[in-house]
């Protein structure tokens, strides 16, 4: 979905919510969508099941099956399940994630000088990396409750994936040069949710 009908819906919701803030009341499901992913134009759609007064799950995945152009490869898909405790009630204010990552990419072409806690980005600009993800990590959130049923969720989260991929020689062509793995730490999850309570 791109960026300007995202918001719009953002808007359309908030209207018929009312904008207000009140108290959520014996919620038991939400559906979700994390505006982050929409802005890269990354579909995806979360679910959360009330287990117990202070304790959710959150089952959120995201496609990106498309190129940017010939030359740039930013496709991947992944499902990140995440046990939640609020210090609230569920789905109110304050909250600690416990997440789960598992997923496939297709990356390459995409010219960056970016290095960050051992992981060196920029050799995405001459190559291709295709292969799958798996981790795990720990999140902190806020819900902000706009209306009975509507909710506005911060989320960002820390932790460890291993990725297992095969390398190429340029982001659109099939000549494999070589394989490799990689051990990384950092952030592993960037929420912005707009959250559908029922």
């Amino acid at each position: 979905m791109r960026p300007k009908y995202s918001f719009c819906l953002l808007l359309l919701f908030l209207f018929i919510g009312g904008g207000e803030f009140s108290q959520v009341s014996a919620q038991k499901w939400a559906i979700k969508t994390n505006a982050i992913y929409d802005a890269t134009a990354t579909a995806n759609l979360g679910i959360e099941i009330g287990l117990a007064p202070k304790w959710t799950l959150d089952i959120s995945g995201n496609l990106n099956a498309w190129s940017k152009n010939e030359a740039t490869k930013w496709k991947h898909w992944m499902v990140q399940p995440e046990a939640r405790y609020w210090f609230c009630d569920r789905f109110s204010r304050h909250f600690l994630g416990f997440h789960a990552i598992a997923g496939a990419f297709n990356f390459g072409g995409i010219n960056n000088n970016i290095s960050f806690l051992g992981t060196d980005f920029s050799r995405l600009k001459d190559n291709r990396y295709q292969g799958y993800a798996y981790g795990a990590g720990v999140a902190y959130g806020f819900a902000f409750m706009l209306s009975e049923h509507i909710n506005l969720e911060l989320e960002a989260g820390f932790g460890y994936m291993y990725l297992d991929y095969e390398i190429f020689d340029c982001s659109d062509c099939g000549r494999r040069i070589g394989d490799g793995g990689h051990h990384y730490i950092g952030p592993t999850k960037a929420a912005i949710n707009l959250v559908f309570l029922f």
